[in-house]
């Protein structure tokens, strides 16, 4: 979402470029099946690229895979890092990896553009992204931000979100300054180089600037006009849904019992995921265990199976998107989700 250009200009770059990689190097190969993870007695492979780094997000993938669940749906599911936020919807289309963790705002700017991806699951179900100030800055309300330098990620929804705050509390978002920060959330508003931030996550971001001792304002989206949406979704291709419905059916079977297995064990599910952390990216124990705590209810889907979406919350967010001008592509909620039988 940070760079400018089309998802379209994107996608067949990126096509591009792995398929010139995929010609040259013949001894990669895609593991191969028959659409079912049951009834072969060989393992089936699945290829899964994460949004980020390891963080507590991602425990049920891990819980997942060390207690079993994976295998007892004759799966062997591989867990890739990637290089870029921006990767995995890409990667997903261009079926580099089988399934990716990706974020329900791109999916649908992905999909107005033609390329032919799908969420299967709502892995986190409401924002995580909100709007912060510095308590020691009188920002208190968004309508205070008029007139004010924002940091963000110079991603185009985030100054949508922005905007429609300041306007929905009364303000004027006239005369609004957009600040580039990339994703240095935390050293902007430490150093006071903004005024306010948008991009940073209330189970991340806001936790690390409570522990550097910087008293926060918090505006969550949803109470300032911007319609509730998912955060992260899982996602895959056209393709891959038809040719593999029942293996990824078993995939969230299992990732809905390492679900259960975090929220159950807590402690013992954020064990397993300091243990598998990303030696570039070490994890703060007291952060993740705050952040799980953050996202258990935010994950929750109550009496439906974990993952369940709704064409409601799907369509809500594309009208939103068509309004605010971020996509201009024709949309509807039954090209880009489907719920699975786990």
């Amino acid at each position: 979402m940070r760079t400018k250009k089309t998802w379209m200009t994107i996608f067949l770059a990126f096509s591009m470029v792995t398929g010139l990689a995929a010609c040259s190097t013949s001894t990669i190969s895609k593991p191969e099946t028959n659409g079912s993870a049951e009834g072969n007695t060989q393992a089936t492979e699945l290829t899964v690229a994460l949004d980020w780094y390891p963080n507590a997000v991602h425990s049920f993938l891990y819980a997942a895979q060390e207690q079993g669940y994976f295998k007892d749906e004759n799966l062997n599911v591989h867990l890739q890092m990637p290089s870029d936020s921006n990767d995995p919807l890409k990667m997903v289309a261009a079926g580099q990896v089988d399934l990716a963790i990706s974020y329900q705002t791109q999916l649908v700017a992905a999909r107005a553009e033609g390329i032919p991806v799908l969420s299967v699951a709502a892995l986190v179900r409401h924002p995580l992204n909100a709007i912060m100030t510095r308590k020691d800055s009188g920002l208190d309300s968004p309508e205070k931000l008029a007139g004010k330098a924002i940091g963000y990620p110079s991603i185009p929804f985030n100054e949508s979100i922005v905007r429609t705050a300041v306007k929905h509390a009364g303000g004027d978002d006239s005369g609004l300054s957009f600040v580039d920060i990339g994703f240095d959330i935390v050293p902007a508003l430490t150093g006071k180089k903004v005024d306010a931030v948008v991009g940073g996550y209330i189970n991340h971001e806001q936790l690390i600037l409570e522990k550097n001792g910087i008293e926060l304002h918090v505006f969550p989206p949803t109470e300032f006009g911007v319609p509730d949406y998912y955060e992260l979704v899982l996602t895959t291709s056209d393709d891959q849904y038809e040719q593999k419905k029942a293996v990824i059916e078993a995939f969230m079977r299992a990732a809905a019992k390492g679900q259960q297995y975090v929220k159950d064990n807590p402690k013992a599910a954020l064990d397993l995921l300091l243990a598998k952390q990303a030696q570039e990216f070490p994890l703060e124990e007291d952060i993740e265990t705050k952040s799980l705590e953050t996202l258990l209810p935010l994950m929750d889907a109550e009496d439906k199976p974990f993952g369940y979406q709704t064409e409601e919350s799907w369509q809500t967010l594309i009208d939103w998107m068509k309004e605010k001008s971020l996509i201009t592509g024709e949309v509807k909620a039954d090209q880009v989700m489907r719920n699975l039988s786990n």
